[in-house]
């Protein structure tokens, strides 16, 4: 199969795209994307251990540790032990976190609405069902 006729190089140009995208809108607010998405996840799920946030990112649980103890060294999040499980770190956004964190969310929302507004309603289901098949089809054992 010839380089040009491969989908693969098209899907991971699409998410480099995204990523520098991403990058460029949450860089004024002073973080990377793998740490907005840390804190997206936390203010989602306030209080998830650095497995779980790990698993909601799409990272390794060593990334996230490294992602985590950054944001605490910027004053963003706050790990404390969980009260049944003293092995278990809790991590929640701190004041300074949730502003940082609704900051650079205006600017990456803005990149989601342009993507999604390239798309009809009827095209952004296709191409989440078309991109749910490839992960199918690339995660079968």
């Amino acid at each position: 199969m010839r380089s040009g006729d491969r989908i693969g190089g098209d899907i991971k140009r699409a998410e480099q795209d995204l990523v520098a995208a991403k990058s460029a809108a949450v860089k004024p607010a002073g973080l990377t994307v793998p740490q907005y998405a840390a804190l997206l996840a936390l203010s989602e799920h306030p209080g998830a251990p650095a497995a779980t946030l790990a698993r909601l990112c799409l990272t390794t649980p060593q990334t996230m540790t490294t992602i985590l103890q950054n944001l605490v060294a910027l004053g963003f999040v706050e790990r404390t032990s969980n009260q049944w499980q003293r092995n278990v770190l809790e991590n929640r956004l701190t004041e300074a976190g949730q502003a940082r964190f609704r900051e650079a969310d205006k600017a990456a929302v803005a990149v989601e609405q342009k993507l999604a507004d390239a798309f009809t309603d009827e095209e952004r289901a296709q191409l989440r069902a078309l991109l749910q098949r490839c992960s199918d089809v690339l995660s079968e054992k």
